[in-house]
């Protein structure tokens, strides 16, 4: 009899280390979600880079489209009065350096800013409840589950897709993309001594072409389903989501724990 029990301090205490160990919440954190309604997640510089490299994602989506598929004819004037796809190859790269360059500090960022801004690059692949979670979050979504969970950083199944999409996806096309590059820069250029060999690797510029435009698709299906995802949660779940990541504050929508 004495197992079933029911003990408040107990359970509180397992739900609060469910959240710790697949929601990313500190120590701190859990203290915070007991006495307010709100918790601190994203810093500044995570918040800034997160809509300067969606606007510098979108500039490449689209000009990246056009530099597969140029328009067929410009109605404008003629070829010598007009510098069309010039400026959208101009475009392109000065988002793609913006790119390169919001990601390197992104990093930087991982290892100075608090414990929410590491998430992003790394998977508790060894963990056992955070694969438990993640089916969890994945019948929600599905609308298998009738009531959401909550989370102070990425929920498990967001954790992966953001790992997948912006990490790795991120380093594919900005390695790719520079190796690109090179071949206009010419042998011997910065571009060609840091990106040149992959090049070499995939041994036809045309492949390398069709593997970074592959990828430029598969950030597009990811942008739309990560728009869709925070708009949802931001309606159903029992947290704040668009907001979040404009003030920095995970807001709750009620007081219980789990």
């Amino acid at each position: 009899m004495s197992d079933k029990i029911f003990h408040p301090a107990r359970e509180a205490h397992e739900i609060f280390e469910a959240s710790r160990l697949t929601g990313d919440a500190t120590l701190a954190d859990l203290e915070s979600i007991r006495h307010s309604t709100s918790v601190y997640v994203y810093q500044a510089p995570v918040r800034i880079w997160h809509w300067v490299n969606a606007l510098a994602i979108t500039v490449l989506c689209v000009t990246g489209y056009l530099i597969g598929r140029p328009l067929p004819t410009m109605q404008i004037a003629e070829a010598y009065d007009q510098f069309v796809m010039g400026y959208v190859r101009f475009a392109h790269f000065a988002a793609a350096m913006i790119l390169t360059v919001g990601f390197f500090g992104r990093i930087y960022w991982a290892f100075v800013g608090n414990s929410h801004a590491r998430q992003m690059f790394y998977v508790p692949i060894f963990n056992p409840r955070f694969w438990r979670e993640l089916l969890w979050e994945l019948r929600w979504y599905m609308f298998l589950e009738k009531h959401p969970k909550k989370y102070v950083g990425h929920n498990p199944l967001a954790h992966v897709a953001m790992f997948c999409f912006m990490t790795l996806g991120l380093t594919f096309m900005i390695g790719t993309g520079w190796a690109l590059y090179a071949e206009g820069a010419g042998q011997g250029s910065l571009p060609d001594t840091a990106m040149g060999w992959l090049l070499g690797l995939v041994q036809n510029s045309q492949r390398l072409h069709t593997l970074h435009h592959l990828g430029m698709w598969a950030i597009v299906i990811f942008m739309i389903i990560h728009i869709y995802a925070a708009i949802r949660e931001d309606i159903m779940s029992r947290q704040s989501m668009v907001s979040t990541m404009i003030s920095g504050h995970r807001m709750f929508k009620d007081d219980r724990i789990d």
